[in-house]
């Protein structure tokens, strides 16, 4: 079986746990695409996080949408949610002993509409590292605003523990705080959190706080290492 033919079979097999773990191929289509005359349709090259004015843009717009004048907590929730729909898909790719799609800047479409991050793949390859795959984005981000990239790195660790816990919960046969333990021994995710033992469930405490408290009617999330509030 060719390498694309087996990512795509890997994706076929996770896309039915949650819309977090659907990742389309292939270059948006009509009006979607990016050279499209359509006002909204806002497609990006992957490589446009990591410079000129697509990124910074896309942080104006969420801090717009969530009410915040705090340019670090637009940060955090854009990576939150770009690290929750890329690695998803990796995290259940290693639990079903798929192949892990590469979700490289370089091998991805990318936009940000009102309803949130949509990104997809632009060809079904295999995929490197996690820490390979996201670190041009944390630097990019960590470029133009003041946000700590160890805050960064937990929220690819909490996206991560996220969809270790859906696995657990669908009929996957993985041992999910093993594989989460395993993916986050080495830097830059080991020290972002710990998997606290639980019957039956996947439970992970990070270390560092997303933020998402700053905004109003803001709380702590179920992994923060903060109080509740």
């Amino acid at each position: 079986m060719s390498e694309f033919a087996r990512v795509l079979t890997t994706l076929r097999q996770i896309r039915g746990l949650s819309p977090f773990f659907v990742l389309d191929v292939g270059r948006p289509t009509d009006g979607d695409r990016p050279d499209s005359d359509r006002p909204d349709s806002g497609w990006h090259d992957g490589e446009d996080l990591l410079h000129g004015p697509a990124l910074p843009d896309a942080l104006d717009r969420i801090a717009t949408r969530y009410r915040t004048t705090e340019r670090r907590v637009a940060a955090s929730l854009f990576f939150l949610s770009y690290t929750a729909r890329l690695l998803s898909p990796v995290v259940a790719a290693r639990a079903i002993d798929g192949v892990a799609p590469d979700v490289r800047p370089t091998n991805l479409w990318w936009r940000y509409r009102p309803d949130g991050l949509q990104v997809r793949l632009k060809d079904p390859l295999a995929g490197v590292g996690v820490a390979e795959s996201m670190e041009p984005v944390v630097e990019a981000v960590h470029g133009i605003t003041p946000v700590a990239r160890g805050l960064l790195w937990g929220n690819a660790a909490s996206s991560m523990a996220g969809a270790l816990r859906m696995i657990s919960r669908s009929d996957i046969t993985a041992d999910c705080v093993a594989l989460g333990e395993e993916l986050f021994a080495d830097p830059p995710l080991k020290g972002t959190g710990e998997f606290i033992p639980f019957p039956g469930e996947v439970v992970f405490r990070r270390r560092s706080c997303c933020l998402y408290y700053r905004l109003d009617g803001g709380g702590t999330c179920g992994d923060c290492p903060l109080p509740p509030r």
